[in-house]
């Protein structure tokens, strides 16, 4: 029975009800529809049965139930040697694809060149943004956990590329490099050693919240600031919801977040003029431009929508560049020849300013090698070790079958740290960028394709400026020469990269 077809079973079905009295005609022409509707949806379960049974998925293991294999990832990460755990199941499973589990989520993790194009061309196509659900629910609010992520998608790029473009961004560079001057005048000079990476992070969330929000006071950006370290640390950790645990506080601490947000929405509402809207639309803030943009029918955007769009931002670019800065500052310490073509490269751009001027586009132009050495950073240790996307169509890809519902996962490591790609991959050598440029899809710090992360050129930006006022006033050792790097959701020295300042003469 289960074998047959579901139209002459339905025909048996209404020939049988002619020969049965009223009543049971009657309760028959009840049960009927919804009596075909199981069959037919039987049938066709059988059938995808069979059509799955002979599909080719990606070889892989998922793990452990719901742990997965993230423990694995994880121990990699804090060894030091986060590409080990892509290395090693492409060795054993496959170069192209191969089947994992992280996050409590069954995944594809594409691999190489082919696999980062394959999945950065397909956006919309046969794969879409996603998170998974701890990082939403950190994110989120919890009526939108569930569409959040294709709205972000949608918005933030319409918006967030006209708004983060060169030209919208040289007009931030003065800022940056005024505001670099004073968090180094106020948080550096005073001292004989500190620590980086607090420090990156403390100047890397001021600016995002003067450039993102026009936040200025010390008061207010503390404030955020507070509340916004415990949502970074609980999207790393142990998803159990709980008074006292890390994610718990990460939750509490983006609704916080969030609910700010909505308040300087209201205020900034109030503040906008028919008088200044031309001066607000062609303004300095982020925050202020999505306030005044419309959808395709004029309506204003979604407060919720662009707090929670504020606030991932603020996650995507604190975490990331201050750690890229932390680790220029980790490599320049210790290859001392490399810094020294950094400091006369941005020697001669500080002697072409007159005295209290500041940085301009042309001036950043002319980083080049400033940005070679940021470029092999980036490559070395990257701020970012991938991204997820779910599969909303099926596709077939290196001759395995990837259906509907699966989650995808692309990751640096099969490229930055692969000789097929990078000769000597282990290596620290800025020249891989000045001699020729890195064939497309195998350096992708930033992602790739039609969709490379919109705040590149902000990243790059804010990292240059900060390593021309850096060398050109301190030189540094490491006061723990061999300090471990480990990688959690990006690349940290494990006690903070403490250093030692000695300021220059000029």
């Amino acid at each position: 029975m289960a074998n047959m077809p579901t139209m002459p079973l339905i025909i048996l079905l209404v020939v049988a009800a002619k020969y049965m009295d009223m009543d049971l005609q009657l309760l028959f022409s009840y049960l009927l529809p919804p009596a075909v509707l199981c069959i037919s949806l039987y049938l066709l379960f059988l059938a995808y049965r069979r059509k799955s049974s002979n599909a080719k998925f990606p070889p892989g293991k998922t793990g452990w139930p719901i742990i997965g294999e993230t423990w694995d990832f994880v121990r990699a990460g804090r060894s030091g040697k986060p590409e080990k755990f892509v290395n090693d199941r492409m060795t054993k499973y496959s170069t192209d694809v191969f089947q994992t589990s992280l996050l409590g989520d069954n995944l594809a993790m594409f691999c190489g060149a082919l696999g980062n194009k394959f999945l950065f061309s397909s956006e919309d196509k046969y794969v879409t943004t996603w998170w998974p659900r701890p990082i939403q629910r950190i994110l989120s609010f919890p009526e939108e956990i569930v569409n959040s992520s294709k709205d972000d998608s949608t918005i933030l790029r319409r918006f967030l590329p006209e708004i983060l473009k060169p030209e919208a961004l040289k007009h931030y560079i003065p800022i940056m490099d005024s505001m670099a001057k004073e968090h180094l005048e106020a948080d550096w000079s005073p001292n004989k050693q500190v620590k980086v990476l607090p420090l990156s992070k403390k100047y890397t969330f001021t600016l995002a919240c003067r450039l993102f929000m026009n936040i200025e006071d010390p008061a207010h950006v503390s404030r955020l600031e507070n509340h916004f370290v415990l949502v970074t640390n609980g999207i790393v950790s142990v998803p159990i919801n709980f008074p006292g645990t890390t994610y718990y506080r990460a939750v509490k601490g983006g609704k916080i977040i969030r609910e700010e947000l909505l308040a300087i929405m209201k205020q900034r509402k109030t503040e906008l003029t028919l008088e200044n809207y031309k001066e607000c639309a062609e303004g300095t803030d982020l925050l202020t431009r999505m306030l005044l943009a419309s959808d395709d029918n004029g309506k204003p955007l979604n407060e919720r929508d662009i707090a929670y769009k504020v606030l991932g931002l603020l996650v995507a670019g604190h975490d990331t560049t201050s750690s890229a800065i932390t680790m220029v500052m980790y490599y320049l310490a210790e290859y001392p020849h490399i810094y020294q073509r950094v400091l006369e490269e941005q020697m001669e751009i500080a002697r072409s300013k007159a005295p209290g001027e500041l940085l301009n586009w042309k001036d950043v132009q002319k980083m080049k090698y400033s940005w070679c050495v940021a470029c092999e950073v980036l490559r070395v240790s990257p701020p970012v070790s991938g991204t997820f996307r779910e599969v909303i169509a099926d596709f077939s890809f290196a001759g395995f079958t990837i259906p509907e519902g699966w989650k995808a996962y692309w990751s640096v490591y099969s490229t930055h740290k692969n000789p097929k790609y990078f000769p000597d991959p282990e290596k620290f050598d800025p020249s891989r960028f000045e001699e020729k440029v890195p064939a497309p899809y195998t350096f992708v710090p930033f992602g790739g394709g039609p969709f490379m992360c919109a705040g590149k050129e902000y990243a790059r930006l804010e990292i240059l400026v900060f390593m021309h006022n850096l060398v050109n006033r301190f030189k540094w050792e490491k006061v723990i020469p061999n300090e471990k790097v480990m990688y959690t959701s990006f690349a940290m020295p494990v006690k903070g990269l403490p250093v030692r300042l000695q300021p220059l003469r000029n």
